[in-house]
């Protein structure tokens, strides 16, 4: 049998630290991360309808980097719209639950 020493499982009061740590800058965290999401997506779809604009004006050089360009965008705001979507019915869900 194999025994693992210099082991301690962690006190209640260490544990408490550890979440009033978390919980403090938890939700800063969060917030910081979705909003360079956000800033991202904005970024991806400037991008993308000045290579629409391009397009329309036959000034794009590379008609693949202009293809990709909105892909990118499109895809990067579909994920965006299903986080939303999560974020709104996991709201709802616990505005539902009784305490």
């Amino acid at each position: 049998m194999n025994n693992i020493t210099g082991l301690s499982a962690p006190s209640t009061a260490d544990l408490l630290k550890q979440k009033e740590k978390l919980s403090s800058t938890g939700g800063e965290a969060f917030a910081q991360h979705l909003k360079s999401a956000l800033n991202e997506v904005n970024e991806l779809q400037i991008k993308s309808e000045g290579a629409v604009a391009d397009l329309a004006t036959g000034q794009v050089k590379d008609l693949h980097q202009a293809a990709m360009a909105i892909g990118k965008a499109e895809i990067n705001m579909k994920l965006m719209l299903e986080i939303r979507n999560k974020a709104l019915n996991a709201y709802k869900e616990l505005g539902r639950t009784q305490l």
